[in-house]
């Protein structure tokens, strides 16, 4: 073949592609495997973090598995339903009315998980919140984001912004209430409240309602004592 003709380069050209386009798929399919195990050990790293348990990713499955004893989802009446709590794409499963569920016990005593889900100014928010075995009283947080400005709404995974809400009551006099995320300096009636990121109104903003909606899915299995 005539090394100078057009079809020459055109044969050449696609089969470079070709061989580029394999190549990359063989790297693509050996790095998923691997790539997969680091967004679980992510996740592990956050939902031990709400339990106030800060490991590496090395150590995270093994801490995970030591100290979770339990994962489930439940629906809006409370009740346990079928699927892997772990596995699941929270947002997913909050459209259909699903809510992961993580046990823990630290140092003896049972601490409840839930996942959180929402949104900021620039992307999607996330989380995890435990209570103590009352189901109410706040134990830890985690806060995680896409794309909020740094040193503005990217505050929100910061531990002293998370530190806030140990302690706080989900519950007020037995009524659902979340906890509000207010302008610093603010105060609200009727409700525990945390102070919100300066200068990150509209990412606080978003924890807010993140929190009231989110939680508001596990009311029923936060006061059923039959869980």
């Amino acid at each position: 073949m005539n090394r100078d003709s057009n079809s020459y380069t055109i044969i050449y050209a696609s089969v470079m592609v070709l061989l580029v386009a394999i190549v990359l798929a063989v790297i693509s399919q050996s790095l998923k495997n691997f790539q997969g195990e680091n967004e679980a050990n992510d996740k592990r790293q956050q939902i031990l973090s709400s339990i106030n348990i800060k490991v590496s990713a090395s150590e995270a499955e093994s801490k995970f598995n030591e100290l979770i004893t339990e994962a489930f989802l439940v629906n809006t009446s409370g009740e346990k339903v079928a699927g892997d709590a772990f596995a699941t794409d929270v947002v997913k499963a909050f459209r259909e009315n699903l809510y992961p569920v993580f046990v823990a016990n630290v140092d003896g005593q049972t601490k409840y998980i839930m996942a959180l889900s929402g949104a900021g100014l620039w992307g999607p928010l996330w989380g995890y919140i435990a209570v103590d075995d009352d189901r109410n009283t706040v134990f830890g947080a985690d806060f995680s984001h896409e794309g909020e400005t740094p040193g503005l709404g990217a505050e929100i995974t910061r531990p002293d912004f998370s530190a806030q809400f140990v302690g706080k009551k989900i519950f007020t006099n037995g009524e659902f209430k979340s906890i509000a995320v207010v302008k610093p300096g603010k105060s609200v009636a009727g409700q525990d409240y945390v102070d919100g990121i300066s200068g990150g109104t509209i990412t606080s903003q978003g924890v807010n309602k993140m929190l009231y909606d989110s939680l508001n899915g596990y009311v029923q299995f936060l006061t059923s004592k039959n869980q």
